[in-house]
């Protein structure tokens, strides 16, 4: 009989609980259910973003490893890649190619503080090879720039990783980081901020925080906010100012093209502006 009475007063207190979903039709019963979906389809998709990278980050060390201590390593020099993707092809893994391979070293090389994460030791509890992992982390140093690994680990996709992969120096990645997870970036939206420069238009102005503001607010890209080349940056000597737009870049760039073919000397044109 106490049972009863216990769950009568808590059914009396979910229709009173103003967090419960409203279920009086069936269109909201049908918008909870389908709200429910959607919640536990993006668990399921951050899960399987998180063992994706944990995997992908494992088999960039097993190759560093195997690079280092490897029996018959030298029979293969430079087709390394191209022979594990073979023989991981005999045996029915078709998805692992060539150029996935060394994505995986990259991983691995720029974040080797993924296995610290408490997400990835409760992955690994199971796992058959965990204790030398184990060891792996323990000897592990920490990157004086290190990120919040466990953050970027649960919150980014390997997609993510990919495009911050791109980035040539730690602080660059780390900029697209924080700005990836401060401002919820899909991977279009950090493949956009990277292609746009991003980065280099930020530390170019002194009105950083109106820069951000305005690459996150607006929709699309105008042209101005695209440069082609991140090469061409290192050629440039521009002064500070609140934005750079691409006409900027365009007249430094040219201003330094005329300038290298003046040094040159002999044999070179500069025609016109």
């Amino acid at each position: 009989m106490s049972l009863l009475i216990k769950l009568f007063k808590l059914s009396k207190k979910m229709k009173t609980n103003k967090n419960l979903p409203t279920l009086n039709t069936l269109e909201n019963l049908a918008t909870t259910i389908q709200d429910t979906n959607t919640f536990f389809l993006n668990k399921v998709q951050k899960q399987v973003n998180t063992a994706l990278t944990l995997r992908n980050w494992i088999i960039g060390f097993y190759i560093a490893e195997y690079e280092q201590a490897g029996k018959d390593r030298a029979d293969y020099g430079k087709q390394l890649f191209k022979a594990i993707a073979q023989s991981l092809l005999k045996k029915g893994l078709k998805s692992i190619r060539e150029r996935h391979l060394y994505l995986c070293k990259d991983l691995y090389k720029a974040y080797p503080q993924i296995l610290r994460t408490l997400s990835a030791k409760s992955y690994l509890i199971d796992f058959k090879y965990s204790a030398n992992l184990r060891t792996l982390s323990a000897d592990l140093g920490y990157d004086k720039i290190q990120p919040d690994m466990n953050q970027l680990l649960t919150s980014l996709s390997f997609s993510h990783f990919i495009e911050l992969l791109k980035a040539d120096t730690a602080n660059k990645r780390r900029f697209y980081e924080i700005q990836t997870i401060k401002n919820n970036w899909s991977v279009r939206d950090l493949k956009r901020a990277t292609e746009s420069l991003l980065y280099e238009r930020t530390g170019l102005s002194t009105d950083k925080e109106g820069t951000l503001k305005k690459h996150i607010i607006k929709n699309d890209l105008k042209p101005e906010d695209v440069f082609r080349n991140t090469y061409l940056l290192e050629f440039l000597g521009l002064e500070e100012k609140p934005s750079y737009n691409e006409s900027d870049l365009e007249e430094s760039i040219i201003t330094n093209l005329q300038n290298f073919l003046i040094e040159m000397g002999r044999g070179f044109c500069f025609e016109s502006m």
